[in-house]
């Protein structure tokens, strides 16, 4: 048997109205800039390494959290506050707040993540917990 369906049908100048209205609409809220940080992760045998391109930040302006084996970074990257906004030709430098998180696949010994910063990069190693990294066991013969 078939079953009939109504369809509503829409108007194109319903679309037209209703795009309309939406920059009718007070903008209330602040505009903040956000963006991601390209990082790459990359396995070993012992652990992790997660290269992220951090370019020209302040490190007191980054906060690496590490909860439930989710690796976070979060930070800002200010506006160079010598240049005035209109002064500007050309404006391609990101700035403003980021946040990236990278979940783990297996369990990570947090206390051991070590962080380093150097030309732009940061490099954090997250080593696995012994009980993840794979054993080696030796055949006898006999």
């Amino acid at each position: 048997m078939t079953q009939i369906v109504r369809m509503n049908r829409v108007r194109p100048m319903d679309i037209v109205n209703e795009f309309e209205r939406l920059f009718e609409r007070p903008f209330d809220f602040p505009v903040q800039r956000t963006w991601n940080v390209a990082v790459d992760v990359a396995e070993n045998e012992d652990g992790y390494v997660v290269k992220a391109s951090l370019p020209g930040i302040n490190i007191d302006d980054l906060d690496i959290t590490f909860e439930d084996n989710v690796l976070t970074l979060k930070g800002e990257m200010k506006l160079d506050e010598t240049i005035d906004e209109e002064d500007y030709v050309i404006q391609e430098r990101r700035h403003g707040q980021f946040m990236r998180s990278i979940r783990f696949p297996t369990a990570v010994d947090s206390n051991k993540i070590e962080a380093t910063y150097e030309n732009g990069v940061l490099t954090l190693q997250v080593p696995k917990m012994e009980e993840v990294k794979p054993k080696h066991i030796k055949v006898k013969v006999s």
